[in-house]
């Protein structure tokens, strides 16, 4: 059975950090490419990285604009979100998801779709 649990979410002002991670079991971690997708409140989803399943390559919404790192730890079958400059509008539930295996997607808009999801962990930025 597939399993997805984030952790690192946290309360922080503005312009500070948090580092999020996603322990994955229960499918062979290193053979599936990984996203982050947040959902802030009253909103839908919304796409945030995604790392294919080797680690070298990484893609990024927009409004991460080069605050944010996605980063793979495939021997211990984690996900990591380094994020940089928190703003306000950063304030979210941060899901880990898993791209359905082999499924091709846009490097610049991100999957259309996930197959397994975690619980989420909140992000708080508030001064």
């Amino acid at each position: 059975e597939v399993h997805l649990v984030e952790s690192g979410g946290g309360v922080v002002q503005p312009g500070g950090s948090l580092r999020l991670s996603c322990a994955a079991s229960g499918f062979t971690f290193n053979a599936y490419d990984m996203s982050w997708v947040r959902q802030a409140p009253g909103k839908g989803p919304e796409w945030v990285s995604t790392i294919n399943y080797g680690g070298g390559g990484t893609y990024y919404a927009d409004f991460t604009k080069g605050r944010f790192t996605i980063s793979r730890d495939n021997a211990k079958n984690t996900l990591f979100l380094q994020m940089d400059n928190l703003q306000p509008e950063d304030t979210a539930l941060y899901y880990c998801a898993r791209v359905p295996y082999l499924r091709a997607y846009s490097a610049s808009e991100g999957p259309r779709e996930h197959d397994y999801w975690g619980q989420g962990t909140q992000v708080t930025v508030s001064s």
